[in-house]
């Protein structure tokens, strides 16, 4: 297996650099628990370049509305065809929100209307377990947002596998800390990080 190279997707509307330190918190949970080659530090890319394409994996939240151009949409829609995957998270955790009002709109618009994803899909034993399906985040615990726990993520699924993993659980907010702050949890909340990673890199 290449390095992997954590990779942040740039789009031309909204605010895609929203969650600055998610990459290295997960850089640094992958080389913690797992024995997989990972880069020290991760790469932003446009979703219009070709170099997406050296990517597995791509990640990408905001705030504001989310909207893709033809050449990205073009572009990502052949990297989902050619097997890679993308990880949607709204920073807003907020079903009436603008971002996922957007997002969704664009991820029907590009491949197809997200599905509810199984609390038993084989993402949730990737690596570590998650029985009860995707973690809570403290947002939603504590009633911000919405106010709703969302008990399950949504996804496009190809054949079998996951092409497009969406999420209004905002982990974006729940990761974007630096990865020595890991000392102070009884339990590392971006270990479900790690099998969004494992998912993608060997289904």
């Amino acid at each position: 297996m290449n390095q992997f190279v954590f990779c942040t997707g740039q789009y031309a509307s909204g605010d895609w650099e929203s969650a600055p330190l998610v990459p290295a918190n997960l850089i640094d949970s992958i080389a913690r628990y797992t024995s997989i080659d990972v880069a020290a530090t991760g790469v932003s890319v446009p979703l219009d370049s070709p170099r997406l394409f050296e990517h597995p994996l791509v990640f990408l939240t905001g705030h504001l509305p989310f909207r893709l151009t033809g050449a990205e949409r073009a572009n990502v829609r052949l990297f989902t065809d050619r097997g890679g995957m993308i990880f949607i998270d709204d920073h807003n955790h907020d079903v009436g929100g603008i971002f996922h009002k957007t997002a969704t709109e664009e991820i029907a618009r590009t491949w197809s209307p997200i599905v509810r994803l199984p609390n038993n899909h084989p993402l949730y034993d990737s690596f570590f377990n998650f029985d009860d399906g995707p973690p809570a985040t403290s947002h939603e615990l504590n009633g911000w947002g919405d106010n709703l726990i969302h008990p399950y993520l949504g996804a496009v699924v190809r054949d079998g596998r996951i092409s497009v993993l969406y999420s209004n659980k905002d982990y974006s907010s729940e990761w974007n800390y630096h990865p020595e702050n890991k000392k102070f949890s009884s339990v590392d909340n971006t270990r479900f990080g790690v099998n969004i990673i494992v998912y993608a890199l060997t289904s």
